[in-house]
């Protein structure tokens, strides 16, 4: 039995008897009953270049186990991509927009860089082109490469601004080559006005000691707590495309603002939930990290957070009121861990001289599980 999409079983000459399956859609949720359905037969699943490459190899080695597999890889599309440009591989950055929205591009793009997207089909090259325009890079080169290693393989070229062409082939990779454009910068601590916000916001400096508490690993699951505009889960994700994230905001237009902002700084991904704690924390997966941001002077927060956190975890909670200030000394009291108290001057006009304004104080504490 031979699986595949229609595409490729196409491919196969006449002369191949097997049965034919076309994969469903949705796929994944039937893989295990397809293959428990064919386990007296032998199968072959057709792929194109590396399966192990955001391809079918990888989600069959997960799904049914790496040791049933025999793995037959090719060159695949961003290898293919990359020998047509003459681009070092080692040097571009990998975006998938198979299953995922094309704000995750927004991560990737920074000045001089070199991005190969791979599509979703054949309106893609249309929504990057729209996307880096309104991000202002119009002046971005994109080059979509069609139909990479086959008969009718097509490259077509121009810039994000003045973007064109009709759809084409929904098999393509797109080549940005970003040229000049705004500089964002991929460690913790993004300018304020990198942000919508209604005040809800850890300022710059806070933010940057406070996600070097959080210690950000790949493939960690960080809740921020009272996430306001979402700043400290925005720039987990942004530490590392692998990273996951959980904003809980109370607020209905707060929620809203953080999955804007997520979106503008290219981590669409982070999930929003809109509720208060400890009670909208109920049925979330455990957590590595924790950033209480808000609400540690309610009942229950605190203790929830730290009920949930996984062994060897890290919670971070900043306090500016009394009133908060006095739980994390309580709980550091009882518990140990860090207490930081940290004060940030910035340089402002006054009249004609410079003089110091400074902000509320802030209180870190930081324990490990």
């Amino acid at each position: 039995m031979i699986f595949g999409s229609p595409r490729q079983l196409a491919l196969l000459p006449r002369s191949v008897t097997a049965t034919r399956r076309s994969w469903p859609s949705p796929m994944l949720p039937a893989l295990p009953g397809l293959f428990e359905a064919a386990r007296d037969r032998r199968i072959c699943v057709l792929a194109s270049g590396d399966p192990m490459f955001h391809g079918i190899g990888a989600t069959l080695a997960r799904v049914l186990g790496a040791e049933r597999l025999r793995v037959l890889p090719h060159p695949s599309s961003v290898s293919l991509a990359a020998a047509r440009l003459g681009w070092d591989l080692a040097r571009t950055d990998v975006v998938s927009l198979v299953t995922a929205p094309v704000a995750t591009l927004g991560r990737a793009l920074n000045p001089g860089r070199r991005i190969l997207v791979l599509s979703s089909g054949a309106d893609t090259p249309a929504a990057v082109a729209e996307h880096l325009t309104a991000r202002g890079w119009s002046h971005a080169l994109l080059t979509v490469l069609e139909q990479l290693g086959g008969p009718d393989e097509r490259l077509v070229t121009g810039t994000a601004g003045d973007w064109a062409a009709p759809p084409g082939d929904p098999l393509n990779v797109i080549a940005v080559e970003c040229g000049d454009g705004p500089r964002l910068a991929v460690v913790p601590g993004l300018p304020d006005a990198a942000y919508e916000t209604d005040g809800q916001l850890t300022k710059r400096e806070v933010r940057a000691v406070t996600l070097a508490a959080l210690a950000p690993v790949p493939g960690e699951l960080l809740w921020d707590v009272g996430a306001g505009s979402g700043s400290i889960g925005i720039e987990w994700l942004r530490a590392h495309p692998a990273g996951q994230a959980v904003a809980i905001e109370p607020d209905a237009t707060r929620a809203a603002t953080i999955s804007a902002n997520a979106a503008a700084l290219g981590v669409p991904h982070l999930r929003v939930v809109h509720g208060r704690a400890p009670e909208a924390l109920d049925g979330l997966p455990a957590p590595d990290a924790i950033f209480i941001g808000g609400g540690v002077t309610r009942d229950g927060v605190l203790e929830k957070c730290l009920g949930q956190l996984r062994p060897g975890g890290r919670l971070v909670a900043n306090a500016v009121t009394v009133e908060s200030e006095a739980v994390l000394a309580g709980a550091y009291a009882r518990l140990g861990g860090e207490l930081t108290r940290l004060t940030v001057q910035r340089g402002s006009p006054v009249g004609g001289f410079t003089g110091w304004r400074s902000f509320m104080p802030v209180t870190i504490w930081t324990v490990t599980r």
